[in-house]
């Protein structure tokens, strides 16, 4: 496929019809027609099912697309860099950041801030991923950096602890007894009996918080398991029961509506920095784990 078959293909698949397609990149239809007859001459099989005007793609189409998006992408960055060019810009391209969802509402922003002080003209690509998606990413070399709560140690990656947040318990206003929210912190064994939203058994959290309770030999009355963070937070704040949650996630919360108290005895969430082992460390992803550091420990000072 030529470079303009591409194009009018993309465009007919965003836009499922010829007339809309034309419009998108700005030619004719009948261009737009002959252009796709001509690829699918080039190519020897239908792109699309023509019906009462509108195009629907064949299973090839639906097998090319992913690709062309990639190739689209692609061209999006070098539009980037041409523009940078063009205007006499600094060419500091772009840092690609995977992290957990939790760390993607309040830290990053924030640790974003300062970051952008210091590298104004570098790129950000950021994704929220659950932690194997954000290994395998760092591994295909599909990101730059990724951030994650007590990952284990995998081969290919380097790991360095960032700082430690803690968990806390989000609890719907009124649900816990004054004098247990004025008191500051709270035990797994003062949520005996308390409707409590939890989370994924599979979650690295999940699991610290299920190996907690065993030991203070507590058992949670779970009326919602959830798979992230801040669902459990959503849960908390609409009112169906108390969440544990990590501290990052707490920094969401709204105390209008909730009270957040840290669990005592701490239970500890370690955040790592995680990169590829061959990569090398650039100073942006090195300003950007001190970043992420600082916010950390001025969320956990706030905590107590």
């Amino acid at each position: 496929m030529r470079l303009r078959h591409i194009e009018v293909f993309n465009a007919v698949m965003l836009t499922g019809s010829v007339s809309a397609a034309a419009r998108l990149i700005n030619v004719t239809q009948p261009a737009v027609s002959r252009t796709l007859q001509h690829a699918e001459l080039q190519l020897g099989f239908a792109l699309f099912r023509r019906a009462r005007g509108r195009l629907t793609p064949t299973a090839e189409a639906q097998a090319l697309y992913p690709r062309i998006e990639r190739l689209f992408a692609q061209l999006d960055e070098v539009q980037r860099l041409a523009t940078q060019l063009r205007h006499g810009g600094e060419v500091a391209g772009e840092l690609r950041i995977v992290a957990v969802m939790a760390l993607t509402h309040e830290v990053l922003p924030r640790a974003l801030v300062a970051f952008r002080r210091r590298h104004p003209a570098v790129g950000l690509r950021i994704e929220a991923l659950h932690t194997p998606q954000i290994v395998s990413a760092l591994l295909l070399r599909e990101a730059d950096i990724g951030f994650a709560f007590s990952a284990l140690p995998q081969a290919g990656l380097v790991h360095d602890a960032v700082a430690e947040s803690r968990m806390v318990c989000v609890a719907p206003r009124g649900l816990l007894p004054p004098a247990l929210v004025r008191a500051g912190t709270l035990s797994l064994a003062d949520l005996a009996g308390v409707p409590a939203i939890a989370l994924d058994g599979r979650d690295p959290l999940g699991l610290g918080v299920a190996q907690a309770c065993r030991e203070a030999g507590v058992g949670l009355q779970a009326v919602v398991t959830v798979q992230t963070y801040h669902a459990a937070l959503a849960m908390a704040h609409h009112g169906l029961g108390a969440a544990l949650v990590d501290g990052c996630t707490a920094l969401s919360a709204d105390p209008a509506r909730v009270d957040c108290l840290p669990l005592a005895p701490l239970l500890p969430v370690p955040v790592r920095a995680l990169r590829a082992a061959d990569a090398a460390e650039s100073v942006p992803v090195r300003t950007l784990v001190a970043c992420v550091g600082q916010v950390l420990t001025a969320a956990q000072a706030d905590l107590g």
